[in-house]
């Protein structure tokens, strides 16, 4: 039987990777602005699946990957609209 921690795990990875698919398609529309958050929230899903892959299998350099997307993310998100705006 499993533990409900592994449960709980391996269903947070389930609703992540279904809110990755969302945001891609969030990310495509031909809005600016919401290709700016669909790719802000796909950053975020994906950090949050390093740092459980990191936890459950002990893969290292899951957790740093994942501390640059969280810190660098922001700052192009930022960047990319300060050069859209002009």
């Amino acid at each position: 039987m499993m533990d409900i921690l592994i449960i709980a795990e391996y269903t947070l990875l389930a609703s992540l990777a279904v809110f990755s698919i969302a945001a891609v398609r969030i990310a495509t529309r031909r809005n600016i602005r919401m290709g700016l958050v669909g790719i802000s929230g796909l950053n975020i899903a994906i950090a949050t699946i390093l740092i459980l892959i990191n936890r459950m299998y002990g893969i290292g350099f899951c957790r740093d990957i994942a501390y640059a997307l969280v810190l660098l993310g922001p700052v192009g998100t930022i960047a990319f609209a300060r050069v859209l705006r002009g």
